[in-house]
């Protein structure tokens, strides 16, 4: 009989490749999404006939609880959040409710339901926000630079408590950015990506950007979430840093993604302070170390890649979309 998972978030980039990759595993996946009439399939419509997914909401704790009643999951992976660091400035309250205290009510969920579930808990690398250390490891001082940080912290700490409190196997996963063909429109890298393609194809002339001075260590989104499912898989739970170990400029990030297509981005990009995030993150680098020696992994995929894979998804999307205007 095949483990079922249970992923929140699952019509997200992170949720669509960790779906497709315990289902590769032989897990029976369960997918919870909110009752919206905005909810996005597009994700997972290659994947969907073989999902269960069902009605659930981090703001409603008593949903959590009759999923995992119904649905039984051996994992659960909660990937759900208000993820956009900039609709955290307009939605602060929001974020909070969603992205911290979520994680408390679902935690509080499995340990009434059954606290033998393992809980993957999704970190992230903008909890490190002004760096205190390079680069970040798992000890590093978080210093969060936006309220999406913030709530990030909560969640992870609250994650920290209910494992050590109640003898939970629950796991975060402090994940740097990792990027590709299904990251959303509204970030950077795919704002770029995107835009090189319209642009090459006379859709548009030029983007506009904020910060292009701001570092990441940006990674493969498929390897990461293969860091999540094996963090669940050890003899006891842990917090893993995952990241490539090297940094890179928005700025850099622009001159592969152009020249890949021939263009110069100094042409194409113009830059707005009201792109600029009121406290800014300057430099986010990430040692894997530990996810190295205990988990055995490793990113597979080089950076020059990533983008250059990515304008290429862009550029077949938006053709594609031409071609369907012009038929």
């Amino acid at each position: 009989m095949s483990r079922t998972a249970l992923i929140t978030g699952i019509t997200g980039q992170d949720g669509s490749h960790l779906a497709e990759l315990l289902l590769d595993l032989g897990y029976h996946v369960v997918g919870m999404v909110r009752r919206t009439s905005t909810v996005n399939f597009e994700r997972i419509a290659h994947i969907q006939e073989r999902l269960t997914l069902v009605p659930g909401d981090l703001l409603d704790q008593y949903s959590l609880v009759r999923v995992l009643q119904e649905h039984r999951p051996a994992e659960v992976y909660n990937l759900a959040a208000q993820s956009f660091v900039k609709t955290s400035w307009d939605q602060p309250v929001l974020t909070g409710e969603v992205t911290a205290l979520g994680v408390t009510r679902l935690l509080d969920a499995i340990r009434i339901v059954d606290p033998s579930i393992r809980f993957y808990q999704a970190s992230s690398s903008e909890m490190f926000g002004k760096v205190q250390e390079v680069p970040q490891r798992e000890e590093t001082p978080f210093y969060p630079r936006s309220p999406y940080g913030v709530a990030k912290v909560y969640g992870h700490w609250i994650t920290v408590n209910y494992r050590e409190s109640y003898d939970l196997f629950a796991a975060s996963g402090i994940l740097f950015n990792h990027e590709g063909p299904r990251r959303g429109l509204e970030f950077v890298t795919r704002k770029i990506t995107n835009g090189v393609a319209r642009i090459k194809h006379g859709l548009q002339d030029h983007i506009v950007l904020g910060n292009l001075d701001a570092r990441r260590d940006w990674g493969w989104a498929p390897d990461y979430v293969r860091a999540m499912w094996l963090m669940l898989q050890q003899d006891a739970p842990d917090d893993f840093v995952i990241a490539t170990g090297e940094t890179h400029a928005v700025q850099e990030f622009c001159e592969i993604a152009f020249g890949h297509v021939g263009l110069d981005w100094r042409q194409h990009v113009r830059q707005d302070p009201a792109f600029m995030r009121p406290a800014e993150v300057e430099l986010l680098i990430g040692d894997a170390s530990k996810a190295k020696s205990k988990l055995g992994w490793a990113p597979t995929v080089s950076f020059h890649d990533l983008v250059s894979g990515m304008v290429d998804a862009d550029m077949a999307v938006v053709k594609a979309a031409n071609t369907a205007v012009t038929a």
